[in-house]
């Protein structure tokens, strides 16, 4: 079967105005401002990289829409969405925890969460298979009345709503490899039983005391949150680990009929807002599981939206074999780092490790035991 892979992306997503900051709680003025560590850099490096390599020809191209404030409501509250809308106007602000944004922030926060709205409505008409969303600003730390860590708006859990809403879909599946915890869209969804939420994340790392693996969900939605905290330093055996022990075995007991992604690169080794020792091969290994259990148990049906990544030489590279693997293609592009990274000492699984992985299993087992139960 020939895979069409959709692409969505627009210049706004790099004009989006996050200034110049220093991440600390305490810069004090000793601190020099520099640019902002979410800038447009390796996004727009990541797309050209796709041009240059020639894949980007070869995708569909889906265009992004701005998402309605109805659309946008389905999560936020009426006056936060008003509050960004009004700092935009005025000129620019701060959402909520280090999110700073300029004039015509709000504009483009709608035009990255219609972006990912526009890959699930392709994906859904049958006009591509499966789909990549590169939209900016990121979404997963967006809470329904506060913006934090760069997102203002929660792009995936408004996707996933509007699946359900819009095409009557009764189960959906979002898998957040991020390094950072997707604390909006846990929020989003924490009593809710159709939407099966797995974040993969550092420990402790942002928010800090998000993501642990007691959370699972409360009242009927008790065993569709899953937290896989992995410690610092992982590499590709704990993450590949945790994907066939916990992630993969889940959706195939969920059975959703749609996967969704945060698909963030602040897990690669080079990140500087990570400390994680992934190479693009294991993204790549990530995409090939997923568009597997995909094909399995909703007829392909895949949608991916970027999230975090912040380094720019090494971003572009995780991108392309993504989208590499989404699409069948193989271009001429080899990445320069891989193969070393993969090599480093302590990535395989260790002992400390697995250790987190079991402490996760058995949170599944007391909360959901039948999400362990296909394999």
């Amino acid at each position: 079967m020939q895979v069409t892979t959709g692409f969505t992306w627009h210049e706004y997503y790099a004009w989006h105005d996050t200034g110049h900051a220093v991440i600390s709680t305490r810069p004090g003025l000793f601190m020099q401002p520099e640019e902002h560590v979410e800038s447009p850099e390796s996004k727009r490096r990541f797309r050209d990289l796709l041009d240059v390599t020639g894949l980007l020809d070869q995708l569909t191209r889906v265009p992004a829409r701005y998402a309605t404030e109805d659309e946008i409501g389905r999560f936020h509250t009426p006056d936060y969405i008003k509050t960004i809308r009004e700092l935009s106007a005025a000129g620019g602000g701060n959402a909520g925890e280090s999110t700073w944004f300029g004039a015509g922030g709000y504009e483009i926060a709608k035009l990255s969460a219609g972006g990912v709205l526009a890959s699930v409505e392709a994906v859904m008409a049958g006009t591509v298979r499966n789909a990549y969303a590169l939209v900016r600003p990121p979404g997963h730390h967006a809470e329904r009345d506060l913006g934090r860590g760069f997102c203002i708006f929660s792009n995936v859990a408004l996707a996933a709503m509007h699946a359900k809403a819009e095409f009557g879909l009764e189960r959906v599946a979002i898998v957040d490899f991020d390094v950072h915890h997707g604390n909006g869209t846990q929020q989003a969804f924490y009593d809710d039983p159709s939407v099966l939420f797995i974040s993969l994340h550092q420990s402790r790392l942002f928010p800090r005391d998000s993501g642990r693996v007691e959370e699972v969900g409360e009242g009927r939605g008790r065993g569709a949150n899953i937290n896989i905290p992995l410690p610092m330093g992982s590499g590709w055996g704990a993450y590949f680990a945790a994907f066939e022990r916990i992630v993969l075995p889940s959706l195939r007991a969920f059975r959703p009929q749609l996967i969704l992604v945060s698909s963030g690169f602040d897990a690669s080794s080079y990140d500087p807002l990570g400390r994680m020792a992934l190479s693009s091969h294991t993204y790549r290994r990530f995409t090939k599981d997923l568009m597997t259990v995909a094909d399995e148990v909703c007829d392909g049906r895949l949608v991916m939206a970027h999230e975090g990544g912040y380094s720019s030489a090494y971003v572009p590279f995780c991108g392309l074999a993504v989208l590499e693997q989404m699409s069948g293609i193989t271009t001429a592009c080899v990445d320069p780092f891989g193969d070393r990274i993969d090599a480093w000492d302590y990535q395989e699984l260790q002992a400390h490790q697995g250790a987190a992985i079991i402490a996760v299993e058995s949170a599944i087992r007391a909360a959901k035991p039948e999400l362990l139960a296909v394999r």
